[in-house]
């Protein structure tokens, strides 16, 4: 047997063993009703019996104090019979309690139902409510379903009528990062090869210009100048929030099981492709240098003209949960820029669901 067959087999027990044991429960609390008039004589000597015993340690502790002189024979007496009327009234209190819950139980019988929508069992004993309450029911068919994303790899820009090779920034020094959360959805009832993939993610682009240079922002244009000091490190980064959507096609396995079914990309080649849009969160520079031996560090946090919509192309292939993944910028990277620059990524890709 699978192990999954057997795993709902076992909780499908597990259950069953829940509802008879809330009917039996149920059970024993109406058999608990009958015996009530058989236990009220015990529960009223046992008041008795407490209330006495309780007068007895009063009664020796004023006695003690007596003893020791911090009260007068009067005073003595006098609280010892304002003790034994109290635990008279006591027992004569909690006795009328007792008969008047026994009388309650009498009149409000206990109610027990079964919610079929809510797969739950519910007690209505002495105005008090004891719900059990079951695993909600499996769906028998899911076509929706969602994951955590993770993509991280390398980063670079793409300037106009330039190649890949001519790029002004660090091929292994310029890193992305994304982090989001995606619903998939099956497209036909039954068959699972086509489905859409939507959600949200996060995306950290980082670039390292080459050379001693560092990004300016002149109004209306931004470009990478010599910086006059011995740079460290140079990084541009900026952060954007997007909306992704993909068509994701790939084989899967049907998973039959007695009351559900599921279909499975485990160990299945995946190919997705989409876009995606967004905005711009934030843009920072941060730099390292030394100036006439000292070091310092300058992090900026600006506008640096860059657009404040995103949009773009991107695809992934994979098998089970991880494949290779990239995406492309179809906004350049600058507002209104001599220069066009566009982001692309290449990297590594996790969906772990």
């Amino acid at each position: 047997m699978p192990v999954k067959d057997a795993k709902s087999t076992l909780m499908k027990n597990v259950y069953a063993y829940l509802s008879l044991w809330a009917l039996l429960f149920a059970f024993n609390l109406l058999q608990a009703q009958e015996k009530e008039t058989l236990v009220i004589d015990q529960q009223k000597e046992l008041v008795i019996q407490e209330e006495r015993s309780a007068l007895k340690n009063e009664v020796e502790k004023i006695n003690k104090r007596l003893e020791n002189n911090e009260i007068t024979s009067e005073e003595a007496n006098t609280l010892k019979q304002f003790a034994a009327q109290k635990h008279a009234l006591n027992i004569e209190n909690r006795i009328a309690i007792l008969e008047n819950e026994f009388a309650l139980s009498q009149r409000n019988k206990t109610v027990i139902s079964y919610d079929n929508e809510k797969n739950s069992i519910s007690i209505i004993d002495e105005g008090k409510i004891l719900s059990i309450k079951f695993r909600k029911k499996r769906p028998f068919d899911r076509r929706t379903t969602s994951d955590f994303v993770f993509a991280f790899g390398f980063n670079n820009a793409l300037t106009k009528g330039e190649s890949l090779e001519d790029s002004d920034f660090k091929i292994g020094g310029s890193r992305f990062a994304e982090l989001g959360w995606a619903w998939k959805t099956r497209v036909f009832k039954n068959t699972n090869w086509l489905r859409v993939k939507y959600g949200f993610s996060f995306q950290f682009n980082g670039l390292k210009p080459t050379g001693n240079r560092v990004f300016v922002d002149e109004g209306d244009e931004t470009s990478l100048q010599e910086f006059p000091f011995n740079l460290k490190k140079s990084k541009f980064r900026y952060d954007n929030l997007v909306f992704p959507v993909h068509f994701e096609i790939g084989s899967s396995k049907k998973k039959e099981y007695e009351d559900y079914f599921r279909y499975s990309t485990k160990n299945h080649f995946k190919f997705g492709i989409g876009g995606y849009a967004g905005f711009n969160l934030s843009t920072r520079q941060k730099l390292k240098f030394t100036q006439e031996g000292n070091k310092r560090k300058v992090k900026s946090k600006e506008d640096f003209n860059t657009n404040n919509l995103v949009y773009g192309l991107s695809t992934y292939l994979g098998w089970s949960n991880v494949g290779l993944y990239a995406k492309y910028d179809l906004n350049t990277i600058f507002n209104n820029n001599p220069l066009e620059q566009r982001t692309i990524s290449l990297g590594v890709r996790f969906d772990m669901d």
